[in-house]
């Protein structure tokens, strides 16, 4: 049996040395999540379109009314800030009324204010109907704020309670 020579031995010890001074291979960091944007688009398709469904909408207050336009523009400038404001003056005057929850709840998604999404989009659900479009939304939203926080298990329950948001309707001949 030969031995290697000091030659190749002080070859192979150097080359050793080398590959453990070399930095280490890192994995990719993860991609990132879904943006504000993409979880409100997730929160309006859940709501779904169907027209068999029983949807209905009380009489409004004519100043919250002209707050929520005001947030709407606001939102379609870009002006997130500035909608939020705007939901904000009008729960000051309906504080439970559940569509201006929701919409608050929708700008906090946006604003990246993931609890207090969640917490709207409850008390819009206690405070709101119990089936229909309005309750995917409620539930949407909770789910994606859920998800923005890292808690898959409990945006699994929550996406579950989506389903039961809607009764069937009655055909129309």
């Amino acid at each position: 049996m030969k031995f290697p020579t000091r030659s190749t031995a002080t070859l192979v010890a150097m080359c050793l040395f080398l590959c453990a001074c070399a930095p280490a291979v890192q994995s990719p960091a993860p991609a990132p999540g879904p943006g504000p944007q993409q979880r409100l688009a997730a929160v309006h398709a859940a709501a779904g379109v169907d027209d068999t469904e029983l949807n209905v909408q009380p009489l409004r207050d004519p100043q919250v009314e002209d707050l929520r336009a005001k947030a709407s523009r606001a939102l379609a400038s870009g002006d997130v800030g500035a909608a939020a404001e705007a939901l904000n003056q009008a729960l000051l005057i309906v504080p439970d009324d559940p569509a201006v929850l929701q919409e608050r709840a929708e700008i906090a998604l946006l604003q990246g204010q993931y609890d207090r999404a969640e917490t709207l989009a409850r008390k819009a659900f206690d405070v709101g109907s119990r089936v229909g479009p309005m309750c995917r939304l409620h539930w949407a939203t909770i789910e994606q704020a859920r998800l923005a926080r890292g808690q898959a298990e409990n945006a699994a329950s929550a996406h579950a309670q989506i389903g039961t948001c809607t009764v069937p309707g009655l055909k129309r001949m």
